[in-house]
């Protein structure tokens, strides 16, 4: 399964305690990130971030990213 746009979207975890903190990881347009092509320790820092999902990082958002 090909990823649409993995360059234009990220799913970012946003820290519920430290405002400005945030785990962010390329995916496509509806989420998806593409587990294979995370280095180990960024697929490490996605699976903790989905672990501790309400207890230390916000449900995740889609969103666009800044090409800048």
């Amino acid at each position: 399964m090909a990823l649409r746009e993995p360059c234009c979207f990220e799913l970012r975890f946003q820290s519920l305690f430290h405002q400005g903190r945030a785990l962010a990881f390329p995916c496509d347009a509806e989420g998806h990130v593409h587990l294979d092509s995370l280095s180990d320790r960024a697929r490490d820092n996605y699976f903790y971030a989905r672990a501790v999902v309400g207890r230390e990082y916000s449900v995740p958002a889609v969103v666009r990213r800044d090409t800048h």
